[in-house]
């Protein structure tokens, strides 16, 4: 049981939402695969650059987290409840985003709309569910320690001081650039 929940991650789905999940994985292995090879720049096909690699990355990887990863130990785990299903496919549109809407994004710079910063909020909320489902509790603490530290920059003490941030700059920066979510880290 140990080891199915740390290599599964919980869940035991049967029939068509176990095949669901199969070919997800499968796809981002092959989504893996395709992005590290030659063939899309011998075959001149998807060729993509980091920042939208890195979307459609997260993108899967989130969808995986909700489906893979129950919410709490008595959640269920021969099914995948509705929520989780909402959680999964608004998290990978949200992961997404800088994919889909990468050109109008490169075009106002700077400028976000409501819709990417609606986006950047649902997308990181979701991003820290997901990542304490998969990661547990740890991760997230360090994560809030730092967005703590993006917003009381004034309060803090001398040496750590800086004048903040505001919520727009906030979510702008990291979702909608490669210097937060999408930066090196998730490049590796």
């Amino acid at each position: 049981d140990l080891v199915k929940e740390a290599d599964l991650g919980g869940r035991d789905p049967r029939g068509m939402v176990a095949r669901i999940i199969l070919v997800v994985a499968v796809t981002w292995s092959a989504f893996q695969v395709w992005y590290a090879s030659p063939l899309p720049f011998l075959l001149g096909v998807f060729i993509l650059n980091d920042t939208e690699a890195r979307a459609i990355h997260l993108g899967f990887s989130v969808f995986l987290a909700f489906t893979c990863y129950p919410a709490f130990k008595r959640s269920p785990r021969s099914y995948i409840p509705l929520f989780d299903w909402i959680f999964a496919l608004a998290g990978a549109f949200a992961a997404s985003y800088l994919f889909l809407f990468y050109r109008d994004l490169a075009l106002r710079p700077g400028q976000p709309t409501w819709y990417d910063l609606v986006a950047s909020g649902v997308g990181l909320l979701l991003l820290l569910e997901a990542t304490r489902r998969s990661l547990g509790p740890p991760m997230v603490i360090v994560a809030a320690v730092f967005i703590i530290f993006t917003f009381a920059g004034p309060w803090m003490p001398d040496v750590i001081q800086h004048k903040g941030a505001s919520l727009t700059k906030f979510l702008q920066h990291q979702w909608l650039t490669t210097e937060g979510v999408f930066g090196v880290a998730l490049g590796v």
